[in-house]
């Protein structure tokens, strides 16, 4: 997945979308790849660049990466659906466990202050109860995970995993035990029933509200 210029794996707004367009496709040219995707885009500067493709008969981003989790969901289950039947775009998911947060490892409500998920996710909350009710959802999410008889991180990236608009997702590790646990998460997939996504739907509350269609 190629990215365009920018190191930091963000749209580059100091770079036209028709020069990433027409950059990608020189690297597929030149046979150094098949295709090229985007990662964090809006799904307003993924339709420009299919725009431009199609006009300058080119080949159009066909993955995206964008982070999603049972917490995050709305560019994945929203912004992005009418991407998936025009484009046939692909997804490769990021942080699905929320930095941690859904790994239930910051347990009994505590959050140390110097900890990623609290760097990362908490600087810009206003107030304490909204961290509360974070971690009453994971607190939820315990018993489902437990009645699957499975630990709730592997739940976590099964819940990711079996959104048919995704095609991979980038779990994160360091040891290959964890890479090895990580993976178990591909036998939790068939044991995620309608019944089970509504429980864990009513616990977490975070589903997005479907855009209106005029078709």
């Amino acid at each position: 997945c190629v990215h365009g210029r920018d190191l930091h794996y963000r749209p580059d707004s100091q770079t036209p979308i028709e020069e990433t367009v027409r950059a990608m496709n020189y690297v597929i040219d030149k046979g150094w790849a098949f295709y090229w995707g985007t990662s964090e885009w809006s799904a307003q500067q993924i339709t420009e660049a299919w725009g431009v493709a199609e006009r300058l008969d080119l080949v159009g981003p066909i993955v995206e990466q964008p982070e999603y989790n049972l917490l995050t969901r709305h560019k994945v289950e929203s912004e992005y659906l009418p991407l998936y039947t025009n484009y046939g775009l692909g997804l490769t998911t990021w942080s699905p466990l929320a930095s941690g947060v859904l790994a239930g490892k910051y347990s009994k409500g505590m959050i140390p202050v110097d900890s990623r998920f609290a760097l990362e996710n908490f600087k810009n909350l206003a107030n304490r109860s909204l961290v509360d009710d974070v971690l009453k959802k994971v607190n939820g999410l315990k018993p489902i995970a437990d009645e699957l008889g499975v630990p709730l991180a592997q739940l976590a990236f099964a819940w990711c995993a079996a959104n048919p608009n995704v095609s991979s997702v980038i779990t994160g590790a360091t040891k290959e035990s964890q890479i090895q646990e990580n993976m178990k998460a591909l036998n939790v997939i068939p044991l995620l029933t309608p019944a089970i996504m509504e429980k864990i739907e009513a616990v977490v509350q975070s589903k997005p509200k479907r855009p209106d269609s005029y078709r």
